[in-house]
């Protein structure tokens, strides 16, 4: 008869981590190129500032800034990361991947690596399955990372994306727990409306011989998708998890964009103290970095506590979606 791993009785977030680049870039620069005003992109997007990676702050590297420093603060040794995974939508190498660098350069050689595309909602795809491994007795730890380098993907005259995306990395450590720290996900995707969210090898517009990916949204219909079909999904999850509305501390989605933040949390109905995570302001949305970051801007802010619940809320293209609620460390 096979042997197999011990399940263990539950998996925990132990610590998180985030890098920003330097180079910060406000609507002011922006605005020039795609003739608006910078009020017009506050108005719209909710985006103040936003950071843009310089030619040395790569999705590897990013990575390994933010995921060491997830493993300083639970004070995990990398020699003991099982499994390294690394959402991203914008490494733009296809082979070999991100993750097996990033573990290597981060002291984690023998640990397992691999990428995962699931666009926006990336991170919490990953998270779940970080759970799934450590829980089943598979691995002892994950490393889970968001790291996106946006501005390889966005035409900067498009005046649909240019103001929207920017660039950063967040990263969380999953750890065996005594008692369950994730609740179960509600996740799934809609393939026939791919077309909302395309990022294409190659457009005929480009210069000749030009391969630079570009990416294209249809922002009113992704906005009436998101603020019709995710608050159910996001209320499911709270309801699977065996909790109520109101015991939510801390509601953390994707920072989109702040008008579909904003149309969530009412459709939601949270609690007045509910904290809802807005940090699209000064991060603007860094795609599967966005849930991370939050997370651990809202921890060092100490606007959430360790030990509070948070319900997480990952969407983007494909119609990709994830909600979990989680424990926060």
């Amino acid at each position: 008869m096979i042997r197999t791993s011990v399940p263990r009785p539950g998996a925990r977030i132990a610590g998180v981590g985030g890098y920003r680049p330097g180079h910060e870039v406000g609507n002011e620069e922006i605005s020039a190129r795609i003739a608006v005003s910078p009020q017009w992109i506050e108005r719209r997007s909710g985006i103040r500032t936003r950071r843009f990676a310089t030619a040395h702050e790569t999705v590897i590297t990013m990575a390994v800034e933010a995921g060491r420093t997830a493993l300083a603060r639970c004070g995990t040794d990398p020699a003991e990361i099982g499994m390294v995974l690394l959402a991203t939508t914008s490494f733009t190498e296809q082979v070999p991947a991100a993750a097996p660098r990033v573990a290597q350069l981060l002291g984690a050689p023998r640990a397992g690596a691999i990428d995962l595309n699931a666009a926006c909602s990336g991170f919490t795809y990953a998270l779940a399955q970080a759970n799934g491994l450590v829980r089943s007795g598979e691995v002892r730890s994950v490393l889970v990372i968001g790291s996106e380098r946006m501005s390889d993907l966005v035409d900067p005259e498009d005046p649909e994306t240019a103001f929207l995306f920017a660039d950063g990395a967040g990263a969380a450590v999953v750890l065996p727990g005594d008692a369950p720290g994730f609740g179960p996900v509600v996740w799934g995707a809609e393939g026939d409306r791919h077309r909302l969210v395309v990022c294409d090898s190659c457009r005929a517009d480009l210069p000749s011989g030009s391969s630079r990916p570009r990416l294209r949204i249809s922002g009113l219909e992704l906005y009436r998708w998101a603020t019709t079909c995710l608050p159910g999904i996001a209320r499911r999850a709270v309801e699977t998890a065996g909790v109520g509305i109101d015991d939510i501390a801390a509601f953390i989605p994707h920072q989109a964009n702040i008008r579909i933040v904003n149309a969530l949390a009412s459709a939601i109905s949270f609690h007045p103290d509910t904290v809802v995570a807005r940090t699209i302001s000064s991060n603007g949305n860094t795609s599967a970095a966005s849930i991370p970051l939050a997370m651990e801007e809202l921890l060092a802010g100490k606007a959430v506590s360790s030990g509070d619940l948070a319900l997480l809320l990952g969407f983007g293209a494909g119609l990709a979606h994830a909600a979990q609620v989680v424990v926060l460390p």
